[in-house]
């Protein structure tokens, strides 16, 4: 893969025009891609315009499209829904409605459209390129426009960016508004949860997803659902019966609760509808169980887009001008696409029709077809729920005699207890004797071990923290008492999860091996660490919680300014000698400006940034946001660059400062945090079993290897510089930090 930095600076935009708009259902995070395109378009030197209410506006034309400039999208980052309206619009079906849409975009220029919806608005977004020519030469013919015209505009380009909660469109691994509807249902099912577990109750909660399960099936995965339904996986024939054993299992098992999600658009293998409300009548009928029926309705739709879904929308909104800019009149019209950790280019009519054939495969009952075309994302979602959310009786489970320790080292990260629970569960499934490792290598040390149980780590998804306690002690000064305790309870894997001190106390351990024999065995080590600053993996469990949690601040501190006198506030973050959180959190939150260790800078720019804030503080702008990452310079402190803002914006605009602190490593994992580290969780153990039956021989030694296991998320981008500091185009680059996607594996072999 090509490391280079991508430049900008061949890419003119002058005398382009750049039309945006909305269209179809809102989604969170709409916003972010609308501010996106707007500046980049601005940086290129093209002239952009809103088309408000959609296809509507571009029909009704007049005030409905109007050039925009950088600051006509500040302060929309944070705000749910389309600040640019969007309506159904039948007219636009038309041919008649497409000529009057073309009429509007030709009288000023616009060649260039960038729609922001489904499926269903992009496809009307390509037929009107298609019918592009031909509409102008009918306006030609009517003397609305003149020949000259008709030459100059004659080519029309379109892209295309997805926004829907329901993550229902093949060709991308997440939509705009996808993580953002997610954090909703998470909210909701553990505030459901207390109340659940008071009254020993069952919840049945239906999400949205006519056609799509996404949303059920990840929130099923993300806080240890009981059982979901969704269209492309209905439930086998007498699935009333196995739902209410389980059901009936748990209880007896003493969990106090029982969590069932629906999607909206649920069938049975016959393809009729499963409703919520059949379920809640057969668990009460069946059972009768306490039963309650929530639906969240459009409270998925709604708040704050989460930090996820701001940085991907304006990655996907400089692509989407940049595919403009070189797009030629031979270029179809493309759909901006997240494949694996990169934003890529996909013809848009191919992932429509894919689209449109996961419809077809459900209604003529071809289910695992229908799974398949909705992507591996989707495919690797429901194999890990299927894996982990029923127990096999013990008569069917394998019988492997191997031992495997879990331990959790260095700080907590959210996401760490989702982790051990998948590792668990996958190792008991696997045949496995799964120990527990209190208090990391120093418990492993005393003796802190005990095995544990498919329940015992029921309801660890959501909870934040480490409940096996966690410690930043290397083993190194305890190699003799852990390889005793190894011996004594016969451990023959070890599954580390952590940041920069699970790494090294794994290497630890493997130099160690020519002196301990009970350290060859296979060591799996996880990245979980809030500072995504681990090798090998572009992120690490708890990145995205600290994250949120950091954007979260920012809002607030933002809104807090409102109706105040000008206000400048600078916020400090975690993240060590990694600016992974402030570079994020600055682009996130639509920060001024981002100091981070990785890139180094000096009073100039120091000062340069004050004079920019102090002539945005000239304009209508109120408030101004500064990030610095904690140990980004020694000199340069959070005090220094506070006091330098602070006498240098006196008259113009006063200063604030914030410490985060330890805020970023609280609170409950976000959605990402809990299915990220279930699946790497999963996956790092179905390794280990590999490796233990693969190299385990009566008599021979186990194979010794440790393997850092690698994520296929993305790490960051320096989108920041040029979406939020700068009001006009200068010389700047984007670079790309891609890390290696390999795993590295080390052995003593």
């Amino acid at each position: 893969m090509d490391h280079q930095p991508k430049f900008f600076e061949n890419l003119s935009g002058t005398g382009k025009a750049i039309g945006v708009l909305t269209s179809g259902g809102d989604a969170q995070g709409m916003n972010a891609a609308v501010r996106a395109v707007v500046r980049m378009g601005i940086y290129v030197k093209a002239k952009v315009y809103f088309v408000y209410e959609g296809y509507q506006g571009m029909v009704d034309g007049g005030d409905n499209i109007v050039e925009v400039s950088w600051e006509s999208v500040s302060s929309i980052l944070q705000v749910g829904g389309t600040v640019i309206g969007s309506a159904r619009c039948k007219s636009f079906r038309t041919r008649e409605g497409r000529l009057q849409a073309a009429y509007n975009l030709v009288r000023r220029g616009i060649t260039n459209l960038c729609v922001i919806g489904g499926d269903g608005s992009l496809t009307g977004a390509n037929l009107f390129r298609e019918e592009w020519s031909g509409l102008l030469e009918e306006l030609a013919q009517k003397g609305k426009i003149d020949e000259e015209a008709v030459k100059k505009y004659a080519y029309l380009n379109i892209v295309g960016m997805v926004g829907s909660i329901d993550n229902d469109f093949c060709g991308t691994d997440m939509t705009i508004g996808t993580d953002s509807a997610l954090h909703r249902i998470i909210e909701v099912v553990d505030a459901i949860m207390t109340t659940a577990q008071s009254h020993q109750r069952t919840f049945v909660l239906e999400v949205m997803g006519r056609h799509c399960g996404y949303l059920a099936l990840v929130s099923a995965l993300a806080c240890g659902a009981d059982w979901v339904f969704i269209p492309e996986y209905p439930p086998e024939e007498g699935w009333e019966d196995s739902m209410c054993v389980k059901l009936s299992e748990n209880r007896a098992r003493k969990k106090r609760l029982n969590i069932i999600i629906v999607a909206e658009g649920a069938i049975d293998c016959h393809n009729k509808p499963i409703t919520s409300e059949k379920v809640k009548d057969l668990v009460v009928q069946r059972l009768g169980f306490d039963t309650r029926v929530t639906i969240l309705g459009h409270v998925q739709r709604g708040g704050t887009p989460s930090a996820f879904d701001r940085i991907l929308a304006s990655r996907m909104g400089v692509e989407a001008v940049l595919a403009l800019l070189e797009a030629t009149p031979d270029t179809p019209a493309c759909v901006v696409s997240l494949s694996g950790n990169q934003a890529v280019r996909l013809p848009l009519m191919e992932c429509v029709q894919m689209t449109q054939e996961v419809q077809k495969a459900m209604d003529e009952g071809r289910f695992v077809e229908a799974v398949r075309l909705r992507g591996r994302s989707f495919e690797n979602n429901l194999n890990t729920y299927k894996l982990l959310s029923q127990k096999k009786p013990d008569a069917e489970l394998p019988k492997s005699n191997f031992n495997v320790a879990v331990l959790n080292v260095g700080a907590p990260a959210a996401g760490m207890n989702a982790a051990v629970r998948a590792a668990v569960r996958v190792g008991i499934t696997e045949g496995h004797k799964m120990f527990a490792v209190i208090d990391g290598f120093e418990g492993f040390a005393r003796g802190k071990i005990k095995e544990i149980s498919w329940g015992d780590v029921g309801g660890w998804t959501g909870q934040g923290g480490s409940i096996l306690g966690t410690k930043r002690t290397l083993p190194a000064k305890y190699l003799e008492k852990i390889a005793d305790q190894m011996r004594t309870n016969n451990i023959n894997a070890l599954m580390v999860i952590g940041g920069f001190e699970a790494y090294e106390s794994c290497l630890q351990l493997h130099d160690a091996r020519s002196r301990f024999e009970e350290f060859c065995v296979p060591i799996c080590v996880l990245p979980a660490t809030i500072s995504n600053n681990v090798p090998g993996t572009d992120f690490s469990i708890g990145a995205d919680t600290a994250l949120n949690a950091i954007v979260e601040t920012c809002d607030r501190i933002k809104q807090s300014a409102s109706g105040t006198k000008r206000r400048v506030f600078i916020i400090e973050t975690m993240g060590g000698y990694c600016g992974y959180l402030a570079n994020m959190g600055a682009l996130a939150a639509g920060a001024d400006a981002a100091y981070i260790f990785e890139e180094q800078f000096d009073i100039r720019e120091l000062q340069a940034n004050v004079e920019h804030l102090t002539e945005k503080m000239k304009t209508s702008i109120q408030r101004g946001l500064v990030l610095r990452n904690e140990n980004c310079n020694e000199n340069y402190t959070t005090d220094f660059i506070y006091q330098l803002y602070s006498e240098e914006g006196k008259g113009v605009f006063d200063c604030r400062k914030n410490v985060l602190g330890h805020m970023q490593q609280g609170g409950a994992p976000s959605p990402f945090d809990r299915n990220f580290g279930t699946k790497i969780s999963a996956k790092a153990m179905q390794w280990i079993s590999k490796k233990l039956k693969e190299t385990y021989r009566k008599g021979a030694e186990i194979l010794s290897a440790i393997l850092l296991l690698p994520s296929l998320s993305y790490k960051y981008i320096r989108l920041q510089k040029y979406l939020n500091e700068k009001y006009l185009p200068i010389p700047m680059t984007l670079s790309v930090c891609w890390e290696c996607a390999d795993a590295t594996l080390f052995s003593s072999q």
